[in-house]
């Protein structure tokens, strides 16, 4: 039972039994892992106070390939992030990548993606509430990149033709992106994607900042991103998160 020392983000956590707690964490070395902690609610000593929602740190867990549950024996604490909880609109947007990270993120180690859910969380966590949706989407598809199913913008996804950037064209989310003039009739497809769309998610996913410039857009974008990755889920379930992301939280500051 190999003992891993990690950098690790908390997902999601929920009290078990009378003293414990569950973790649903993302590392840099094991991917995503869920943990139990024993005894964290009654012992600050392995765990500390600050072991909550999106804080980040060193963790120690004990590993056992067999087992869905790890053991967590330790965590300290070095980034709390608590400007997420400050503003609605930062937690909605966190919350998003968490479950993003959660729904997609496997158990092998992806140092590349660890570094995109970190850099995604300090961004929003410095965003003004007009832009936290922003800085979430960015992140979100810069994770998406990482992740490896990143989709097509400027090449046709189904004859792999480029497509002009200045082409309003549109995005079929089961061919994986946009669709050029003569292929979309075969193919079943969205609303066109404008230029200044496709520019946001072209900066996007190479990890880069762009603004969308209005509410109507951001939640055209927001759209997007969840019927996108439902496309990829093959259990079925809801994107809770991303449903109450998307109906526009941040408003409530």
């Amino acid at each position: 039972m190999p003992l891993v020392a990690t950098e690790a983000v908390v997902l999601h956590a929920f009290d078990y039994l009378e003293s414990s707690r569950i973790y649903r964490i993302a590392t840099r070395e094991a991917g995503v892992l869920s943990v139990l902690a024993k005894g964290a609610r009654r012992s600050r000593t392995r765990y500390g106070s600050a072991v909550d929602l999106f804080a980040q740190g060193d963790a120690r867990v004990l590993l056992r390939p067999s087992r869905e549950l790890q053991t967590l024996t330790g965590f300290d604490v070095t980034r709390a992030r608590p400007e997420l909880a400050a503003v609605a609109g930062r937690f909605t947007a966190a919350a998003a990548l968490a479950e993003l990270m959660m729904r997609f993120g496997g158990e092998e180690p992806a140092p590349a993606v660890f570094a995109a859910l970190v850099t995604a969380l300090d961004a929003v966590a410095r965003a003004e509430c007009d832009v936290a949706a922003d800085a979430g989407l960015a992140g979100a598809w810069h994770v998406i990149a990482e992740l490896g199913f990143a989709p097509t913008i400027d090449r046709c996804g189904v004859c792999q033709r480029p497509v002009a950037a200045d082409l309003a064209v549109p995005f079929s989310h089961p061919v994986g992106g946009v669709v050029c003039n003569d292929c979309q009739r075969g193919v079943p497809t969205g609303r066109p994607l404008p230029p200044a769309a496709r520019a946001a998610l072209r900066a996007w996913l190479a990890g880069e900042p762009s603004i969308t410039g209005d509410a109507a857009a951001r939640r055209a974008h927001q759209r997007l991103l969840r019927e996108f990755l439902a496309e990829h889920l093959s259990d079925g379930r809801e994107l809770r998160a991303f449903a109450v992301w998307e109906r526009g939280a941040w408003d409530a500051a």
